[in-house]
């Protein structure tokens, strides 16, 4: 169970934080997902605890290595993990298990109004209501999944590009979108026009799905391990660099010949992890150093500084669905649950 480190001495909190909860596990934060008013969190030693306020955490074992992946549902998460699983838990803790791969990892998962899908070495396999699974075949092993906000398309990332399938009335048909290199997590533009991925080349690669046109975005110090949609223009904010990246998708265009906002600078720290405040144009960024800052999505205004440097690595910014509440986890265990009220 977790020890609170409220009376550490020496400890150096910002007003924030010293509004907030702070609480200590003995494995990392792999992921973290918003269900409702619970913020579930998994961890590298197959730990999930469920964070809800004014209530103590509790945990349960879901699995006997590390949680790879994590999506939340109605009243419930879809986890994968390094020991083959993929499990369905409700919020309450109970677990059911959807497959088990042996061996074979489950690297991704995703949902969509009851579609559960997840991916283990390079197959897809999707359980939607009342029908048969379904699993596809490709190339290489999967990077990433993403369902586009209408349900539709179901976007995979390989090693080559994406493979995008459509869904029919009676079956699923793929199109392949190319470009050289090893592509990791993907996301759909809210407006479901544009596909993009993170890759392992320092970069990010997209495509305009109605023509296929490419949108390459580079120039990164280091790989980008998250990015997340802000605001109505649409922004593209990501990690990757000594500030939060953020490129512009409105218009025709897109971000396509044009230069990204850059606001939150870390100093020589590179950010690791990003959250969107939405309605706020605004966004979290967590820093490999374990600062936290939130800062609207223009360059002429200053942060807000969440939590100050710790020296371990931000693996985690999870805002709750009713926007009271936020939850900072890094790769050392420590978790931070704020009231965005005090914000």
């Amino acid at each position: 169970m977790s020890n609170s480190l409220d009376q550490l001495n020496g400890s150096k909190k910002t007003p924030l934080e010293q509004k907030g909860n702070h609480f200590s596990f003995d494995a990392p934060v792999t992921e973290a997902v918003s269900v409702g008013d619970t913020i579930a969190v998994g961890f590298g030693d197959g730990t999930i605890r469920f964070f809800r306020p004014e209530h103590k955490p509790y945990e349960i074992k879901a699995h006997s290595g590390v949680v790879l992946c994590m999506v939340g549902c109605e009243n419930s998460i879809l986890t994968g993990g390094d020991d083959g699983r993929f499990l369905e838990i409700s919020t309450d803790g109970d677990i059911k298990e959807i497959a088990n791969f042996g061996s074979r990892w489950v690297d991704s998962v995703a949902e969509y109004k009851g579609d559960r899908v997840c991916s283990s070495d390079n197959f897809v396999h999707i359980w939607s209501k009342d029908k048969e699974k379904k699993s596809f075949e490709h190339q290489s092993t999967i990077g990433g999944l993403s369902f586009s906000p209408n349900g539709k398309y179901l976007a995979v990332s390989r090693y080559g590009g994406v493979t995008v399938w459509q869904r029919g009335k009676n079956k699923w048909s793929s199109a392949n979108y190319s470009w050289k290199g090893s592509h990791g997590k993907i996301t759909f533009s809210p407006d479901g026009k544009y596909i993009v991925t993170s890759m392992q080349e320092n970069q990010l690669h997209g495509w305009r799905l109605s023509d296929k046109a490419d949108l390459a975005m580079s120039g990164y110090p280091a790989k980008i391990k998250s990015f997340n949609w802000v605001g109505e223009t649409p922004y593209l904010v990501t990690s990757g660099a000594s500030e939060a990246v953020c490129w512009p998708f409105d218009g025709k265009e897109g971000p396509m010949g044009r230069k990204p906002v850059c606001v939150a600078s870390g100093g020589k720290q590179y950010a690791t992890y990003i959250e969107a405040l939405s309605e706020e144009n605004a966004v979290f960024i967590g820093f490999k150093d374990g600062l936290v800052l939130l800062s609207e999505i223009d360059e002429k205004k200053n942060s807000i500084t969440v939590r100050y440097p710790t020296g371990s690595e931000v693996s985690a910014i999870v805002v709750s669905e009713s926007r009271e509440d936020i939850l900072i986890g890094d790769i050392k265990g420590n978790i931070l649950w704020l009231s965005l009220i005090h914000i």
